[in-house]
C-alpha cells in the first residue's frame, strides 16, 4: 500500500531561530526543526546513538548537527551519521511556501 505524506503546518520561517532547534510534537512524535541560511530541516528529536538523547540541543554547522551529549555529526539532509560513527536518524520531507514551514508526515 502506498500512501501519501500529508504536509503538517508547523510555523513561520520566522518561527524558527537559525542554528537552534525547536521541538514540534506531530503525531505523537517529537520533531526538532532546524533553520540554516540553506534551507528549513526536520529530524526526529532522538540520538542514534545506543544511549539516545534529544538532538533538538545539539549545535548546528551548515547542514550537520553535532549531537549534544555524544558529539555524533549527524547530516540534517538524510539523517546519516559521519564516520567514524554509524547510524542514521530518521528525518522528514520540508517544504517552505510563502514564508510558511511545512512537515511532510506518514
Amino acid at each position: 500500500m502506498n500512501r501519501e505524506a500529508a504536509w503538517v503546518a508547523v510555523g513561520k520561517q520566522d518561527d524558527f531561530m537559525p542554528r537552534v532547534g525547536r521541538v514540534i510534537l506531530i503525531n505523537g512524535v517529537e520533531v526538532a526543526v532546524f533553520r540554516t541560511t540553506e534551507a528549513v530541516y526536520a529530524i526526529e528529536n532522538r540520538s542514534p546513538h545506543p544511549k539516545g538523547g534529544p538532538l533538538s540541543e545539539g549545535i548546528v554547522s551548515g547542514h550537520y548537527l553535532y549531537d549534544p551529549l555524544h558529539d555524533w555529526k549527524i547530516d540534517l539532509r538524510d539523517g546519516c551519521v559521519q564516520a567514524p560513527d554509524t547510524g542514521q536518524a530518521r528525518t522528514f520531507a520540508v517544504r517552505v511556501e510563502e514564508d510558511s514551514v511545512y512537515i511532510a508526515v506518514m
